[in-house]
């Protein structure tokens, strides 16, 4: 009955939905069973929705078929709500459309927006989202609110049920209710009368019971997300803030939701951070206590924003140690026993800087009274106090690195009031050691009494489940009989806290719950499983193994075994939402990993291997812009390297055709010349229209390379150009890209000279000589190879580029300059003994005093390549490009735009979906033209911006003349 009912139901969502949305392959249901969590389970049915009309329409099929569905947004929840193994739902992509109202103290969101780009957008009106959990900068803010999210600074008087203001839902039934529309809430009351009626029924019942009133009061007066949020019956009257207020930490268990209006919060413009350093736990949580209590004399201002002291983040010995923190290692040298050692990371904010500095004397004067191990120093440096912050968000990840192969990394929340925090901390870290979780470590929001605890653990035999099990029986005996605190504070009840939800509130409030549930969900097809667990054990069911993928210790790609599966990566990776996410790729590899060695199941190894190709492997950029969001710099891309490596071995086809290529390179090179002339001379004569026709059918049916008239002509360089010696003081080995080599300008360009030609001269008009590598039709930095999987032949190709410019530059005497910033990067990572440049770096830091600079006020887009962020160079190409116009666009939401090497012309539909948010902010700016530092880049996003990009040099020579030039100029 039950398969019938999936079939039917996914035969009827077909003429709904489009099939490219739909999956049910093994792979893609596997890819989407895992979320942040340490709990696994395979859906049958994943559908990626992008309207609210659709999830009514799937969640009425849902109902009339009486399967289970569940709501996902990032899959960076912790506690295992946003799995299923019936009906998964996908809400992110698709999901980022926001309205902002005009005095910008109220925000409309979309569920699927990341909490990061909503501070982005609110930033330039001084305003911010209120919640700021530690993955804001992954989380999305459907997930952020339907689990309450809170984090750092929010503390309970901003988090999610505190500043919404109203909520859009879907309901189970596929009714569809916005409760800040008066058009909506009346047609609800005529259609759903009892259903409100029940809502003030069980509002007034609540509030008779005034030991329960009073037991919601005090479990709301901390963090507290254990169980389905019961404070709407005591703050409001009218039924629909109550409902539009239950959806908050309901994680999807009782609608869903499509949209938010949220107050936003003012973002202090002034702000300083300390890492405090104690010795002793205790002392450290008296500290926090006394801290807490400081409070300015603005007696206009709310009581939130009186308090001095807006956030401290409990560090234990073990955190600083996963993070190798500096001031841990010395004091570890220094005692015998460092595991006193406790760092409280606090945060002031102000309006003003006297008031920042007064803030600031009023922190120090109360820490007097307390014994630090280093003086207490607050900085109010960006650049120095972000690093702090970007430590305490990369504990959970960072921890989870370090535990044993194969290990699970688990996390648990709890939260306590203020008064009991010394005496519970200290309780907390020895109840973990009694029961042997030696590498375990304690942090989090210490300000709010809440603190996280991660435990690296082994479910591989009975007896660690046994151990893992009597854990959290002593955690909630702890946290509930003695200090009556939270057992889940922030990251959700799931299935990790679901068998405990009545023990912590008692029965009066459960049955409260229970009757919430039943009015939102009366046949339980929600989220099934979450926060309502019949089951006393499921807390210990479905763990989800990570078994580790063998490669070399030696391999940059061995650190994929570090891999938490936290989704951090996915915010970075241009194929999430599209094929598969970096983490799903390293989900997969885990899985056909352990059927490889276990050899249990043959038939399915295959399967996932054959359907693994195109979206796992093929469509992989190969970046490693996922690294940069990664707590543990892993670089899916190296994995992918390793994939392609096994699936070219030496001595196949592919692998010979490789090495002939590297041995002949200079030949190969030239006959792509004529290849690129013969499409040129089609562009002339049959045009652009007919050009783009012939051979996109030609790629849909053969599979060759697309064409687009952004592909440019046959280039060689003037050999005349090589032999130029200028003898001047400053002098420059200049590397053109094989691609620069071989590629000149389109049919169509606005600029008339090669970018060999204009660097030349370029480098010429700052007063430098060109020195060219010799045989330099030969060399190559090895990227073509690297991306096909021929790591061998690409450090060999590196190698003989390294000798050539070694010997160019008299033993690394002259600075090094390649055009292709990807090029650079890879010699960057291969070559150390020389100082090697991409043109932005190179023309800021060497021209910029020998040429001089007038501003053009055309606007210009500056595309920033993965390389370059690789490099930390992306702030140098945007200042350069500053220098030439007085409007510098930088779209947003763009990162890496998928031609990745060839892949833009093999794959174009992954550079296509990479750069979809491109062109709309192109033409609402009224820009015509871009400047990158990537050949292949450049003709990617010349295809899908609609306007012509090239490198930034050409900008530089547009808008500089020579120092000497400029001399004769004003005689």
């Amino acid at each position: 009955m039950v398969k019938s009912s999936y079939t039917s139901f996914l035969q009827e969502i077909r003429g709904l939905i489009p099939q490219d949305r739909i999956y049910t392959d093994e792979l893609r249901r596997l890819a989407w069973g895992t979320d942040a969590g340490f709990y696994r389970l395979i859906p049958q049915i994943v559908i990626r929705s992008n309207s609210e009309e659709e999830i009514s329409d799937l969640l009425k099929l849902a109902d009339r078929y009486g399967l289970p569905v569940t709501f996902r947004a990032a899959g960076t929840s912790l506690s295992g709500q946003a799995i299923s193994d019936s009906i998964l739902i996908v809400a992110g992509k698709h999901w980022e459309k926001y309205s902002i109202s005009p005095d910008h103290e109220q925000i409309t969101l979309q569920p699927g927006i990341i909490g990061q780009r909503v501070n982005e957008i609110l930033a330039p009106y001084g305003r911010k989202f209120a919640p700021d959990p530690a993955s804001v900068k992954s989380a999305m803010v459907g997930g952020i609110v339907m689990n309450n999210a809170s984090g750092m600074n929010c503390g309970t008087h901003a988090n999610s049920d505190k500043v919404l203001l109203s909520a859009r839902i879907v309901l189970a039934d596929g009714t569809v209710l916005d409760t800040g529309d008066d058009i909506s809430r009346a047609s609800f009351e005529a259609t759903h009368p009892d259903f409100l009626n029940r809502i003030c029924e069980l509002r007034d019942r609540i509030r008779a019971n005034e030991e329960l009133s009073a037991r919601i009061r005090y479990k709301y007066s901390i963090k507290n997300v254990t169980g389905l949020n019961l404070l709407p019956f005591v703050r409001f009257d009218d039924p629909f803030d109550i409902i539009a207020h239950l959806m908050v930490g309901s994680e999807g268990t009782l609608a869903f939701l499509s949209q938010i209006t949220m107050r936003t919060e003012y973002d202090y413009p002034y702000k300083a951070s300390a890492m405090l350093y104690f010795t002793n736990i205790k002392d450290a949580c008296r500290a926090v206590v006394a801290m807490k209590e400081l409070s300015n004399d603005n007696t206009s201002a709310s009581e939130a924003d009186r308090k001095i002291v807006k956030g401290a983040e409990l560090l234990d010995y073990k955190s600083l140690s996963s993070v190798e923190d500096p001031v841990y290692l010395k004091y570890k040298q220094e005692v015998a026993d460092a595991s006193g050692l406790t760092a409280v990371l606090t945060e002031t904010k102000a309006r003003t800087r006297e008031e920042l500095e007064q803030n600031i004397s009023v922190i120090e004067e109360c820490l007097k009274t307390f014994s630090t191990y280093i003086p207490v120093h607050f900085t109010d440096r960006p650049e120095e106090y972000s690093k702090y912050w970007a430590i305490r968000s990369g504990i959970f990840p960072s921890v989870g690195g370090t535990r044993q192969p194969g290990t699970t990394c688990l996390i648990e929340d709890v939260a306590f009031h203020i008064e009991d925090l010394p005496e519970a901390t200290a309780d907390l870290q020895q109840l973990i050691a009694r029961h042997g979780y030696d590498d375990a470590c304690i942090y989090g929001h210490a300000l709010e009494g809440n603190y996280h605890f991660i435990l690296n653990q082994s479910f591989s035999t009975d007896a660690e489940v046994k151990r893992y099990e009597d854990l959290m029986n002593d955690v909630k005996t702890l946290v509930v009989d003695k200090y009556d605190g939270s057992l889940k504070a922030e990251h959700g009840t799931g299935r990790n806290m679901a068998p405990f939800v009545k023990y912590e509130w008692g029965e009066a409030a459960f049955e409260a719950m229970k009757a919430v549930k039943q009015l939102f969900d009366p046949k339980g097809l929600l989220n099934p499983g979450v926060i309502f667990n019949d089951d006393p054990q499921c807390h210990i069911k479905n763990f989800k193994p990570l078994p580790l993928i063998p490669i070399d210790e030696a391999s940059p790609a061995e650190k994929v075994n570090k891999c938490i599966e936290c989704g951090f990566c996915e915010v970075n990776c241009l194929s999430c939402g599209f094929t598969l996410s970096s983490r799903q790729r390293i989900v997969l590899q885990r899985e056909i990993s352990r059927l490889k060695q276990s050899g249990t199941d043959p038939e399915r190894l295959s399967l996932l291997e054959k359907q693994y190709r195109y979206p796992g492997n093929q469509t992989c950029a190969g970046d490693g812009l996922c690294s940069m969001s990664c707590p543990m710099n892993i670089n899916t891309g190296d994995l992918t390297h390793i994939i392609r490596q096994e699936a070219l071995p030496k001595g196949s086809l592919g692998y010979k055709v490789g090495d002939f290529v590297a041995n002949h390179f200079a030949g190969v090179k030239s006959s792509l010349r004529p290849v690129l002339s013969l499409a040129n001379f089609g562009h002339s004569i049959l045009g652009t229209k007919v050009m783009s026709s012939i051979t996109k059918g030609m790629h849909n049916v053969l599979g060759v390379p697309l064409w687009t008239p952004a592909m440019p002509k046959a280039y060689s360089i003037d050999k005349s150009q090589l032999s130029t010696v200028n003898c001047q003081l400053n002098k420059v080995v200049y590397f053109p890209s094989c691609i620069n080599q071989t590629m000149g300008l389109p049919k169509k360009s606005p600029v008339e000279q090669p970018l060999v030609n204009k660097m030349i001269s370029l480098l010429q008009k700052g007063g430098y000589e060109v020195i060219f590598p010799k045989d330099m039709d030969k060399l190559c930095c090895g990227t073509i190879w690297e991306s096909k999987g021929m790591l061998d032949i690409a450090d060999r190709k590196a190698a003989e580029l390294e000798a050539a410019l070694w010997e160019a530059s008299e033993q690394g005497k002259y600075p090094v300059l390649c055009d292709q910033s990807p090029c650079l990067h890879r010699m960057r990572e291969t070559i150390q003994k020389m100082k090697l440049y991409e043109p932005a770096e190179f023309i800021y830091t060497f021209l910029r005093d020998k040429l001089v600079f007038t501003q053009t006020d055309r606007p210009v887009a500056v595309h920033i390549t993965c390389s370059m962020r690789k490099m930390g160079l992306a702030d140098t190409i945007i200042s350069l490009a500053k220098l030439c116009s007085t409007h510098v666009f930088v779209p947003e939401e763009v990162g890496c735009c998928g031609f990745a090497g060839d892949r833009g012309f093999t794959y174009p539909e992954l550079n296509s979906y990479a750069l979809r948010k491109l062109r709309p902010q192109i033409e609402a700016s009224g820009i015509t033209i871009g400047y990158s530092n990537s050949r292949t880049c450049e003709i990617g996003l010349t295809t899908n911006s609609g306007i012509p990009y090239v490198s930034i040099a050409y900008l530089v020579d547009q808008c500089t003349k020579s120092v000497k030039a400029e001399a004769t100029d004003n005689l």
